[in-house]
């Protein structure tokens, strides 16, 4: 197990993989840990460096009291890759995590070559939303919430498989501190204007299922990144690299090799 401490803030992660490859680092949604990409880091080439972790409030990682601002998400995953000697790294940011690697690509593009942008947006939902959000955790936890928010991370075949169970364990035994603090960071960012500015590669992956961040909301802000490319996987929802893994670690794997980084 890493536990990195980061100006007392202690992050869990993990660092697999050739240690001088290319490296890949992944950023995971809201409500899940760096479990996420189980299913994709076997399917990927050998000799990458591939790196994850626990965003604050998530998995093992310390849980500071909510809320909390983007911009102290950024500055996690920057100290993290400072910690271990990171640049030049292809980032693959899931929602909140897609929100965290533009920040990052805006603010130390020696970390940042190139990103993934999965079912993620420059700007998701409204402050109000989220605020009637984090009023629900804290009045009756994530339970409370759980099957709505099932119902638009996956696609209706797939939550009539035994997998589901686990996917709402794990969204469900996340603090409810770290869901409300990583919800009032999304509510509080608008990142259409710095993003708008990145000319780094750029892959944006949607699923068609997806009622979290429909199709059109991931194509609106690959729109704002020259050269952009969008790639949609059908029959998907949020977490496509759940659903399809296949699929997914296709598509990444493509764009790893059309950008030299493998």
């Amino acid at each position: 197990m890493n536990i990195a401490e980061l100006d007392g803030l202690a992050l869990h992660y993990r660092d697999d993989g050739a240690r001088d490859g290319p490296p890949v680092v992944f950023a995971n949604s809201l409500g899940t840990d760096l479990r996420l990409w189980d299913k994709v880091v076997p399917l990927l080439p050998s000799g990458l460096r591939l790196i994850r972790f626990d965003k604050r409030g998530h998995g093992l990682s310390a849980c500071p009291r909510p809320p909390y601002g983007m911009g102290a998400l950024v500055t996690d995953l920057e100290r993290l890759l400072d910690h271990l000697a990171v640049r030049d790294a292809v980032v693959v940011g899931c929602s909140i995590g897609g929100m965290i690697a533009q920040g990052l690509a805006v603010k130390r593009m020696d970390q940042v070559r190139a990103m993934v942008l999965s079912n993620t947006a420059a700007r998701i939902g409204t402050a109000a939303m989220w605020q009637d959000r984090i009023a629900a955790v804290e009045a009756d936890g994530i339970e409370a919430l759980a099957e709505t928010i099932l119902e638009r991370w996956f696609s209706r075949p797939f939550r009539a498989t035994p997998e589901l169970a686990a996917w709402r364990a794990m969204l469900v035994r996340q603090p409810a501190d770290g869901y409300m603090g990583c919800s009032a960071a999304i509510a509080g960012t608008d990142f259409y204007t710095p993003t708008a500015s990145l000319t780094l590669p750029t892959l944006a992956i949607a699923g068609s299922e997806d009622g979290s961040t429909p199709p059109d909301l991931v194509r609106e802000t690959a729109g704002l990144i020259k050269g952009a490319r969008f790639e949609l996987i059908r029959g998907a929802g949020h977490l496509p690299m759940v659903e399809r893994p296949e699929r997914y670690s296709e598509i990444l794997n493509g764009f790893l090799a059309d950008i030299g980084h493998v």
